[in-house]
Order: C-alpha cells, then structure tokens, then sequence
C-alpha cells in the first residue's frame, strides 16, 4: 500500500515537472492555430507589419455592448476575436466595449458627443418572431494613440442590402478597417499628393469629402499649372516633388506647355489619377421647363498624349439600362405632386466584374454622363476595371438629352454587340512620351523620351470623385446621392486607386480578402421556432437526464451486491 502511494506521488511529480518545462519551452515559441475554413483570423502580413509599429499603448474603444440585434451581436463578436488577434501580437494593443446608451440620463449627451465626432448611429428595424421595433446602434470604434485619434468604421454600408448582408461585407473590410485605422495614427506621413489646378478642376468642396479622407494618410496640396507660362522648368520641378497627381474633371484645355510639364512627371516616375469629361453636359442643367439640355464635346487638348499611352476617350456618353435611380414629379403638379423613382440610363450603376484587388468585394459604383474609353495597342499592359452592363451604348454627341428618356420602351435587341464598355482603365508599364521625336514646346535639359515603370489610372467621368451639398452647402459624404437617398461604393474605389498607385497594395488586399460567414436564415427560424428550440434546449437536457438515470442506475446495482 506505502509502495502504491509513493509511486502515485512519484507520477504526479513527474507530470507536474513535465508540465513545467513544456510551459518553459512554449514560452518561448508564439504561433496560434485558425482553425476556420478560410482562415479569417489569421492576420495579413501587411496586419502584422503595422501591428510592429505600436511602440506605446494603444487604446481601441468600440461602441457595440449590450442588448444588440442577433445581427450586430454577430459583428460584435467578429471585432472582439479579431482585436483578440491583434492583441495577442502586441501587448500594448487594449481595447474595451461601451455601450453608449447604457444610461438613459446620460445617453443624449453620448450621442451628441460621438455625433460631433462623426460617430454617427443608424437605426435598424428588429425582426422578433415577426414583432417588428426600432433599435439605434452605434457601429465604430476610436483608436487613440500618442494623442492622435482616429474613427474606426465598422458597418459597411452597401447600397440595397438588408442588414444580414451588410454585417457579412462588414466582417470582410473587418481587418481592412483597424489596420488602416492603425496605420494612420502610427505612421507618419510620407508621401504627397498633388490636387492639380489651373483648368477648370472641381472646387475643393466638390471633392472635399475623398480629400479629407485620404489626407489622414497622405500630404495633399494643390498644385497650380498657371506658373508654367512663365517658369515650365520650375514648376516641373516644383511638380516632382509629389508622388501622385489628381486631375479632377477639367473644363478648359490644357496648351503643350502644360502636357509637357505633365508627361515629363508621368516618365520620371509621378503617378496620376485622371478624372476627365469628354462631354459637357450637367444634371443640374436639366431641371428646367423643358427638361432637357444639349450634350456637345468638350476639347481638352489632351487626346494625343492619352493616344501615346495606349488609349483614347470618346466624345460620346454612355447609355445603360442598368441606370441609377432618379426621383422625377408624376401627376398634376402643384401641392398634391408626387414624386416616382425612374430608370435614368445616362448614370450607369457599374458592378465591378474584374477580380483586381482596386475593385474585388465592391458593391455599386455610380457614373453620371460617362464617356467610353477605347484601348491601344502599344505595349503598356491595360487592365479594365469598371465597364458598362451588357445592354448599353454609346450616344454620339452633339445630342440633346431629355429627361422623357425614362419612358422609352427597349429590347436587348437594342443592344446587340454594344455593350460592355470600358469607363476605368488601369495603365502599368513604360511610357514614351508623347513628345518623342517633336519639337518641345519648352527647352529642358533633362528631357526623357521613355519613362521608367510607372502606372496611372483613367476613369472617363469626372463625376465620380464628385460629392453632393445639402442645403447648407456642406458636402456629403462622396458616393451618396440626395435625389435617390441611396450610398455607392465610389469613395471606396478611389481610395483603392490611390493605394494602388501609391503602392500600398497590401491594404487594398486585406479589403479584398474572401470570407465565408455563415448566418441563421430567420424565415426557416421562425416557421421551426418550436422544433429549433427542442433541439437546441430540450434535446440536451433530455439527453443529460437519460445519462444520468442510466449512471445511477448502474451504479446502484454495482454497489448493492
């Protein structure tokens, strides 16, 4: 009996040392396990490089907790494993659950305050076995570190989806949406942006909402071509200096001094995002007594140089059926007016059909009076990131357009060979310039007739960067239209752009990253209510009332001999 209770002694030691020295040399190796099908708790590379730079505490407050739809709690509970995640490689990455309106006496000045900070709640509709009610539901998060603050949005709204599928595309942007929010308040700024003015660019305001969203990652500034007449050499110095250039939907021509200037940035390296109206013709110009305006083709002087880089812009607008909505007034007019959603087939509502990462996992982008592009042959490697639905075609201008356009009546028969057409073309490779073998327009010592390996972006509707002033001429956010209430995914493409042509291609790649999230189907919950939770509450019980009745009754019998 001693020798039995001496060896147990001895066995219960040895698992204890073992264990001890197991949990030694496990301290110093760190890997953990995803076991889900496609891996989405395993942090990007790109994560794990800008989880590196949080050298100091860093204090991440999310504003989902307490009674949330079935829905957000599943968001809620996605954000929670994946700052897990993020945590577990660095310490000094904490983060807490508040619920803002956990105190009715103070959960106005709540709002108010994330409000102010540009927090702003949403409220859904509450399906509950067929009891419908109203929930406000505050989804962001703030990041605060060194003194700097960043919001951290965590819905992704998609224009059309029920609330199922926007928590599905939410938890795909998951990891997109911290890291860049970490990236921003860690690292330092670097590289410049140039808004480029001079020809009748888009004001500030007009594209005020995408400026102040990417200056929170880059330097921005405006750049002036009005300098060129007088000093060409200087500005393309000036010019240099910055790493990417926006041309924003310019109205008046651009003289050879100017495309110099520009074509010598492109082949030193510069990258650029064109924005460009073939076309004039506006939307405002419309609402009128006729309804009615005149499209007509707009010379910007700038067709040779995009025919020396591989492509060329039409003079034409593209019609689709697969249009934007537009509200126009139906009936009688006066008090008892009402307003109807129509087809307007001159915006195109484009669905990114290309696996590139600048448009994977992008729901609706809008287009107003879009030209279409047509590519060259000439060595430069062209891919087509949005083009037009099948059933669509090219107006040629001048051409009046008419509001009555919303009653035609077609057929795809309308649209044979015609559709499918190129609105936004990502060009990468060596550009020569398009002043090779020409008289320049100004001497420059350092001319360079082949660029290096450089890469730009051409997007045939200057419309698109475009955002929308309410009725205190405040913009709006980028991609929501007024007239229709619905929000596109355009500031999610261009931001996507300007990554890409920036280089930080892995950002871009976490957004694009395919998840396979699982959900409830509430229809088939409801009709099995009763059965769903036998199953899932009765069957258990009954299950552990079986087990235990037989275990005592063996029991009983084993022990009453």
């Amino acid at each position: 009996m001693v020798f039995h209770k001496k060896n147990n002694l001895k066995n219960v030691l040895f698992i204890i040392l073992f264990l001890l020295v197991l949990n030694g040399i496990g301290s110093q190796f760190f890997h953990r396990f995803d076991l889900t099908k496609d891996k989405r708790y395993t942090l990007s590379l790109t994560s794990l490089n800008i989880v590196k730079q949080v050298k100091e505490p860093l204090s991440i407050k999310i504003y989902m907790q307490g009674d949330l739809p079935a829905e957000f709690k599943r968001l809620q509970q996605e954000t929670k494993q994946l700052l897990e995640e993020f945590q577990a490689y660095n310490s000094n990455i904490v983060f807490e659950f508040v619920n803002p309106l956990e105190n009715e006496e103070d959960s106005m000045n709540n709002v108010k305050t994330l409000y102010l900070k540009g927090l702003t709640p949403i409220n859904i509709t509450v399906d509950d076995k067929g009891k419908q009610s109203q929930a406000m539901v505050f989804p962001w998060a703030t990041a605060v570190y060194n003194n700097k603050e960043v919001n951290i949005p965590l819905l992704k709204n998609r224009m059309g989806a029920s609330t199922t599928d926007k928590v599905i595309g939410s938890v795909q942007h998951l990891e997109y949406s911290i890291a860049d929010a970490l990236n921003k308040i860690t690292k330092d700024k670097q590289k410049k942006i140039a808004v480029v003015k001079g020809n009748g660019e888009l004001q500030d305001i007009r594209m005020a909402k995408f400026l102040l969203q990417i200056r929170e990652s880059y330097h921005i500034g405006p750049f002036t071509l009005d300098s060129v007449a007088k000093s060409p050499t200087a500005t393309l110095e000036a010019l240099d200096k910055y790493d990417l250039a926006i041309i924003a939907k310019p109205t008046e021509s651009f003289t050879d001094t100017e495309k110099q200037v520009l074509d010598q940035f492109i082949l030193n390296g510069g990258k650029t995002l064109w924005l460009i109206d073939q076309v004039a013709v506006e939307m405002d110009s419309l609402y009128n007594n006729s309804g009615a305006t005149l499209a007509f083709p707009r010379d910007l002087n700038l067709n040779d140089m995009f025919f020396k880089y591989g492509i060329r812009i039409n003079p034409d607008i593209v019609k689709d059926e697969q249009g934007s909505p537009i509200k126009l007034a139906s009936g009688e007019q006066g008090s008892a007016t009402q307003y109807q959603d129509f087809n307007w087939k001159f915006a195109p509502l484009v669905y990114p059909e290309s696996t590139h990462p600048i448009v994977k996992n992008l729901g609706g982008i809008k287009f107003d009076f879009a030209n279409p592009i047509d590519t060259l042959k000439n060595g430069i490697k062209k891919t087509v990131l949005l083009k037009s639905s099948q059933y669509s075609k090219k107006i040629g201008t001048p051409s009046e357009v008419n509001l009555n356009i919303v009653a035609e009546e077609t057929s795809p028969n309308h649209y044979i060979k015609t559709g499918n057409i190129p609105l936004a073309v990502l060009l990468e490779g060596s550009f020569h310039s398009m002043f090779e073998n020409r008289v320049l327009p100004f001497e420059q010592k350092n001319f360079n007739a082949k660029g290096m390996e450089n890469k730009m972006i051409v997007i045939s509707d200057g419309d698109l960067i475009k955002n929308q002033l309410d009725k205190n001429f405040q913009p709006v956010e980028l991609g929501y239209d007024q007239r229709s209430g619905n929000l596109y995914d355009n500031k999610d493409f261009l931001l996507n752009c300007v990554n890409y042509l920036l280089d930080d291609c892995g950002l871009i790649n976490i957004r694009s990253k395919d998840l396979d999230l699982p959900l409830l189907d509430k229809e088939k919950v409801y009709q099995n209510y009763t059965r769903t939770q036998l199953l899932t509450i009765g069957l258990p019980i009954l299950i552990l009332i079986l087990f235990g009745t037989v275990f005592t009754f063996l029991r009983r019998r084993k022990y009453s001999r």
